[in-house]
């Protein structure tokens, strides 16, 4: 019996971005690839085939800042005027030389600073902390673990530009079959400033493969003005995102709707972690006589892990545009609390009022701003439509314990899937692409709900 072939990984040194470098170092590695079975045959190993997935990881800085309290900008990776302004505040409430740049003895304090809140979980602000992960390569892992793809991940640096560097390796996990057959990944990674990346932005499309999809992962806010964003998702099948990481939910929710407003296609993957939420609440009203009281929900309660609303706000815009609900005012307000309300209008002229709590918790998960808990119920008593669904009884309690005119007459438990993990969730979302009509739907009703804010 053939062993099973060992994971393989080979690193080349740092060198300056060159088109022909980069392919002549892939080159050689494949080349320099063998591993003896038994009878001494060596196994193919199988390069990318699959797809492209470029990567752009958001520069640490404003992440840690934004972790601290510091920062409320976007996660661009761009130094500007508030990224500047929040690296002073940080200095000179810490003591440190106030440049307004992230100096190695300011990034060092942040890393520890942060690092001391991700212990307890939380930050001075009640939100979340940042993964101190964020550059782990199991994300990449993950996908190769399936696929024979390319990656190439682009990592933004603060400081002077000297140019981009590259880095190229390939990551082989699994021998398929008897001995036969390596299923490969290649690895480039591209790194220099946030201008520097720009510069070369014309390059990147080049190391993408020909006639297979590519995907773009963007880490950071997604903003249609940045030149290397707008270059990237024009040759792109698809631009994935995640919006747990959004640092201004709402702003942010809003310039993805206008992306998709704009033809690009986008996938959230916030969004996949709410489909156990979506299945429930639709089984939930598959019995006729449910199914005919759907039209009497008239109260929508609905709590999450206070610090980032993208997942409520998705909830409620999946919800409203099945049920054709129309958004007709929109408040908040925040204190231990943040309280969010909305009030629609639906197809026979009757009220719904929804409210969104971002509840303060000792033990915050990895992913920021997941739900806790929903309850669907009517002001007519004789409605069988109150349905409540939550992650534990903590949850279910505090729903019922809120009253109402209707008591829930059915209750489900979501359970705490591993799949909300990012890099399950970009494996799994890497197998399709183009328009996702559903999410594009209930991102409209958001839109339309946040702009009554703004109005």
């Amino acid at each position: 019996m053939t062993p099973q072939a060992p994971t393989i990984f080979s690193l080349q040194a740092p060198k300056d971005v060159s088109l022909t470098d980069i392919e002549a170092e892939l080159s050689q590695i494949w080349q320099s690839y063998g591993i003896a079975g038994e009878d001494g045959t060596l196994p193919a190993a199988t390069r990318a085939t699959t797809f492209t997935l470029v990567v752009y990881e958001s520069e640490e800085t404003q992440h840690l800042l934004a972790a601290l309290g510091f920062y409320n900008g976007p996660i661009d990776g761009i130094p500007g005027p508030q990224t500047q302004a929040a690296l002073r505040e940080l200095q000179k409430k810490y003591g440190l030389t106030e440049t307004g740049t992230a100096t190695e003895e300011t990034l060092t304090l942040l890393r520890e600073e942060v690092a001391k809140r991700y212990k307890s979980g939380t930050t001075e602000n009640g939100a979340a902390s940042y993964g101190l992960d964020a550059k782990s390569p199991r994300i990449a892992d993950e996908i190769a673990l399936r696929n024979p793809c390319r990656i190439i991940t682009l990592l933004p640096v603060v400081g002077e530009d000297e140019g981009v560097k590259a880095q190229v390796s390939a990551y082989c996990p699994i021998q398929k079959g008897a001995s036969t057959t390596l299923v490969c990944c290649e690895y480039i990674t591209l790194t220099g400033t946030a201008a520097a990346l720009e510069r070369i932005g014309g390059m990147i499309p080049e190391l993408t493969i020909g006639g297979l999809p590519k995907f773009l992962w963007w880490k950071a806010t997604p903003d249609a003005n940045n030149g290397l964003f707008k270059r990237l998702a024009a040759v792109c099948n698809n631009v994935i995102v995640d919006s747990c990481n959004f640092n201004k939910p709402e702003t942010d929710l809003l310039s993805l709707q206008a992306l998709v407003e704009s033809g690009v296609p986008v996938a959230d993957l916030n969004w996949r972690r709410l489909s156990a939420w979506q299945e429930l609440t639709a089984e939930a009203y598959d019995p006729p006589q449910r199914r005919a009281a759907l039209i009497e929900i008239d109260k929508v309660n609905i709590d999450y892990e206070k610090g980032n609303s993208t997942q409520a706000l998705l909830f409620l815009g999946w919800l409203a545009s099945r049920l054709n609900w129309r958004p007709v005012s929109y408040q908040k307000e925040s204190d231990d609390y943040d309280i969010t309300r909305v009030s629609f209008s639906t197809d026979n002229q009757r009220q719904v009022e929804a409210e969104l709590a971002g509840v303060p918790v000792a033990d915050v998960g990895e992913v920021q701003g997941d739900l806790i808990a929903l309850r669907l119920s009517s002001t007519n008593r004789q409605a069988n439509c109150g349905t409540v669904i939550c992650t534990e009884t903590g949850g279910c309690m505090r729903m019922e314990t809120q009253g109402g005119a209707q008591s829930a007459g059915l209750f489900q438990q979501v359970t705490s899937l591993s799949e909300q993990k990012a890099e399950v969730l970009l494996s799994q979302q890497v197998q399709r692409w183009g328009n996702e009509a559903l999410f594009e739907e209930s991102l409209a009703v958001i839109g339309q709900i946040l702009k009554l804010g703004n109005g």
